[in-house]
C-alpha cells in the first residue's frame, strides 16, 4: 500500500521554522517507528502571493483536495498590509477551508502541569486542564449573505451580517463533537444564544436531535455562550467536549487558549468529511500567528505545530498511541524545564532555540522507545 501523503504548507513568518521541526519528527517515525508519509510541500499566503500573485494557486489547491492531511505553519505579515482584500495571505488560509469543506475546528485547550503557572488564572483552576472545543467552521455569521456595508436612507450607512445555519451543517458538526466525546470522557455542551436569536434556538433543537436519535449513550447539556465565556474562567475543567458554531467558537476558543499561558502551545485541526479511503479532509495548524516580530531569529516556540501533527497522527492517520507518544514527550519535556523564550518564567534563565527545542523533543522520543 502506498504511504499516507502529507502537504506541507509551512507559508510565512515563523510558519517555515516551525515546520522544520516538524519534519525532524516525521523523519524520526520513519526512521525508528517504521511508520512513513509521502512529504510534499508548497506555498500559501504571503509567500505564495511573492511566487504566484495570489495567497493559494489553483494548482496547490489541487494538492491540498488530493492529501491525506495538510500541515499548515503560519500566514501574514506587514509586507503585505497593502494589498488588496481579495489577494491578503489570509484569504490562502480560508480558501483551503472552504473549498475542502473543513467545517470542523478542534481546539484543544491542555495544560501541561509543569506551565500551569503561566495561567493567568489560579494554578489549582487550571492544573491538570484538557478539553476540546468544536467550532463549526464553513457557515454562521461569517458567511451569511446578506453582508456588506449598505447606504441608508438618512445619509448614513448600515452594516449587515447575516447568521445562517440549516440543519445539516449542525447536525454534522455536533455529530464530529459526539464522536470526539466517545474518546474522551462521553460528555458534551452545546453552546448558543437560544434565549434571544432564532438560529440559536435551531442550533439547540439540532443538537438534541443528534444527541437523542444518534449518541443517547453521550450526556449532553446545553448553555448560553455569554455564560460559558464566564464559565471557563470560573471553572474550565467542568467541560471536556464543547460545541458551538462559528462565531462564537472563534471567542470561546480564544479565551480557552489563554487558560494554559501560551498561544506557542496551541494546536488545532479542520476536518472535513471523510474521502474515499475513509480519512476525513484535514488541516492541521498552530493557533499563533506568523509572529513576524521574531521571523527567522530562532525563537519561536515549535510545540504548537509540533502538537498539531500529534492531532494529524489521531484523526487522519488512526494512530493514536504514536500521538500520545509524541504529546508525553512533549511533557517531559516541560517537566525538564527545558523552554523557549515565550515560556520564561520570572526566575529567568537561558531558552533554548526552535531547533534546540525539536531536538530535545526528538530526544525524549528515543528515550519512550
Amino acid at each position: 500500500m502506498a504511504n499516507p501523503s502529507i502537504l506541507i504548507l509551512a507559508g510565512d513568518g515563523i510558519g517555515p521554522e516551525v515546520m522544520a521541526e516538524v519534519k525532524k519528527i516525521i523523519t524520526w517515525y520513519g526512521a525508528k517507528r517504521d511508520i512513513h508519509f509521502d512529504v510534499s510541500e508548497d506555498l500559501v499566503g504571503g509567500a505564495a502571493y511573492d511566487a504566484h500573485g495570489a495567497p493559494l494557486s489553483d494548482e496547490t489547491m489541487a494538492r491540498a483536495q488530493a492529501a491525506d492531511a495538510v500541515l499548515l505553519g503560519a500566514v501574514g505579515g506587514p509586507k503585505y498590509d497593502v494589498l488588496d482584500f481579495s489577494v491578503k495571505p489570509e484569504r490562502g488560509l480560508l480558501r483551503l477551508r472552504k473549498e475542502m469543506d473543513l467545517f470542523s475546528n478542534l481546539r484543544p485547550a491542555q495544560c501541561f502541569d509543569a506551565l500551569a503557572d503561566f495561567s493567568s488564572l489560579k494554578k489549582e483552576v487550571v492544573t491538570g486542564l484538557d478539553i476540546m472545543i468544536v467550532r463549526e467552521l464553513t457557515s454562521g455569521v461569517y458567511f451569511g449573505e446578506p453582508r456588506g456595508i449598505f447606504p441608508d436612507n438618512e445619509g448614513g450607512r448600515i452594516g449587515i451580517n447575516t447568521q445562517r445555519y440549516t440543519t445539516d451543517e449542525i447536525r454534522r458538526v455536533a455529530r464530529s463533537a459526539f464522536e470526539l466525546a466517545k474518546r474522551r470522557g462521553n460528555k458534551v455542551c452545546s453552546m448558543e444564544k437560544a434565549n434571544v436569536m432564532e438560529s440559536g434556538i435551531l442550533w439547540r433543537e439540532e443538537v438534541q436531535w443528534v444527541h437523542d436519535n444518534e449518541y443517547p449513550e453521550i450526556a449532553l447539556s446545553h448553555m448560553y455562550a455569554d455564560n460559558g465565556a464566564m464559565q471557563l474562567v470560573r471553572w474550565p475543567k467542568q467541560f471536556d467536549v464543547i460545541v458551538t458554531d462559528n462565531l462564537f467558537g472563534d471567542i470561546l476558543s480564544d479565551c480557552a487558549a489563554m487558560l494554559t499561558g501560551s498561544l506557542g502551545m496551541l494546536p488545532s485541526a479542520s476536518l472535513g468529511a471523510p474521502m474515499a479511503n475513509g480519512r476525513p479532509k484535514a488541516l492541521y495548524e498552530p493557533v499563533h500567528g506568523s509572529a513576524p516580530d521574531i521571523a527567522g531569529q530562532g525563537k519561536a516556540n515549535p510545540i504548537a505545530t509540533i502538537l498539531s501533527f500529534a492531532m494529524a497522527l489521531r484523526y487522519s492517520f488512526d494512530l493514536g498511541a504514536e500521538a500520545d507518544r509524541l504529546e508525553k514527550a512533549v511533557e517531559k519535556v516541560l517537566a525538564d524545564g527545558v523552554r523557549t523564550a515565550d515560556l520564561m518564567g520570572p526566575e529567568g534563565g537561558t531558552p533554548v532555540s526552535t531547533s534546540e527545542m525539536g531536538d530535545v523533543i526528538i530526544a525524549a522520543l528515543d528515550a519512550s522507545l
